[in-house]
């Protein structure tokens, strides 16, 4: 079977952008679909998509050295964490450096993505009864459609999913009793700290935006700023002994977790001690159990009086917030740093399953019931995001040109319930366990995959991969 000749992307943030190159780079012909008017997805602040969710102050929580594309290192000369903005230009740097933007379709919203038998199911005409397998050859099976909110619909031989998962705004369910009669926004929508100005306010979460948040309004707020969490986290600076503390984690990931995480949590606590030490409640888990929070500034605005903690909400009683402790408090603002939602809207339940947070994927890319539907940035990292969409995308490009064979089916579902199986034992069943990863023992074991699967291209006599690019073409309609 010839490769497929041409290969959807949905967002042109850092993953679609990966994707895009890598695609291309295997000579695959790629159109990109874009909502906002320029690349950079997340990072780009003002972006016409409303997708962003990023602030003045945002700067990266992961150093520049970790977080880099492998094939587009940060200049020298930056800082060890960017801000969102240098990271926004950096991203349209690597989209104009490697030919990208020729292929991207900005101002454009992608409604529904369905395979061909799903399309004409839904037209009235049967379903073929024969659906590919798992481990079947690219370019097996059936194309794909792909329509726009204009209603234009083009016929691809594969899809890449790269629409983010940090957009979508989660609120408290149920809410809490009462009513609240001050004002209440989402993290999402925070900018600037000037909102705040001589109000008092509250912030809910431990996450790095609540407490990025908590540290801007607390210089301009009235009185010190509340920051109310149910359960604590553990809190990292930016720099242990005097060097970005996540320099250290490569040279670790040879060791088992829970020996890493004995370690860590031992350096932490003498470097800056728990939580408790500043009012917070305590970690629900260990270090590498729970996301931490990178954060020099917290503990410093803590310790001054500038930021109190609070205990989680019970009820609300007009401008007065009471807390699980009995306490209260008037509140003119609350911010809700509360996470997101993970939404593909443009995906039926045939291929979500009703919650893309449990979505089984193989390796976290493919999915198990079609391959030619893949997914680069569906996870949640225990480290920097880019490096392991990079790497997602080199592993679904070399899939869809050919160089690339999947296991049999079998195993890619024994691989994906044995990963479940782990990934629940470190961070919980309630903790998102399908979408985690490990940061350096999962491209370790990307890195090893790639090779294997070549490997297995090799051995079934499959054509590799063009060595050149893939001119684009115009679109063709259905």
């Amino acid at each position: 079977m010839p490769p497929p000749r041409r290969v959807a992307v949905i967002g042109a943030g850092a993953a679609g952008l990966a994707a895009t190159k890598a695609l291309l780079d295997a000579g695959l012909d790629t159109v990109t679909y874009e909502k906002g008017d320029r690349p950079g997805g997340l990072w780009a602040r003002g972006n016409s998509s409303g997708l962003s969710p990023a602030y003045a102050s945002l700067h990266l929580n992961t150093s520049k050295g970790r977080t880099q594309f492998a094939d587009f290192p940060m200049p020298a000369s930056w800082p060890d964490y960017p801000s969102a903005d240098l990271v926004a230009g950096y991203l349209a740097d690597y989209a104009r450096t490697f030919g990208l933007v020729p292929h991207i379709r900005y101002g454009t919203t992608v409604v529904s993505v369905e395979r061909e038998d799903e399309a004409e199911t839904t037209a009235g005409r049967p379903r073929p009864a024969a659906r590919p397998a798992a481990g079947d050859p690219p370019g097996t099976g059936h194309a794909w459609r792909v329509t726009t909110d204009t209603g234009d619909t083009a016929r691809y031989d594969a899809v890449v999913v790269a629409n983010g998962h940090n957009w979508d705004p989660r609120l408290p369910e149920p809410g809490y009793p009462g009513s609240f009669s001050g004002t209440g926004i989402h993290a999402h929508e925070y900018r600037t700290a000037e909102i705040f100005r001589d109000r008092r306010v509250l912030v809910v979460g431990m996450g790095n935006s609540a407490m990025d948040i908590a540290v801007d309004a607390s210089y301009t707020a009235r009185g010190p700023v509340l920051l109310s969490a149910r359960r604590g986290v553990h809190i990292v600076p930016k720099y242990l002994f005097g060097r970005p503390a996540d320099a250290t984690g490569g040279a670790l990931s040879v060791l088992p977790w829970r020996i890493r995480q004995r370690i860590a949590q031992t350096l932490l606590t003498l470097a800056v001690g728990p939580p408790q030490r500043y009012g917070l409640p305590a970690p629900a888990g260990g270090l590498f159990q729970n996301h931490p929070t990178v954060s020099d500034t917290i503990l410093h605005r803590l310790t001054h009086g500038e930021v109190a903690a609070r205990p989680g909400i019970d009820r609300f009683e007009g401008d007065r917030v009471v807390f699980t402790d009995g306490s209260s408090d008037p509140v003119d603002v609350i911010v809700w740093a509360t996470g997101y939602r993970v939404t593909i809207p443009f995906l039926s339940t045939r291929w979500t399953g009703g919650d893309p947070e449990r979505l089984p994927l193989y390796k976290r890319v493919f999915h198990l019931d079609d391959p030619g539907l893949a997914f680069v940035g569906l996870m949640q990292s225990t480290g920097a995001a880019l490096p392991v969409v990079e790497a997602q995308a080199k592993l679904a490009a070399a899939h869809l040109s050919g160089a690339y064979a999947l296991p049999t089916a079998a195993e890619q579902r024994r691989s994906t319930d044995r990963d479940l199986r782990d990934a629940t034992a470190r961070w919980g069943s309630d903790r998102r366990p399908r979408m985690r990863i490990d940061f350096d023992r999962y491209l370790a074991d990307l890195s090893r995959e790639t090779k294997a699967g070549r490997a297995r291209a090799r051995a079934a006599g499959r054509r590799t991969a063009p060595a050149s690019r893939a001119q684009n073409t115009e679109e063709s309609t259905v």
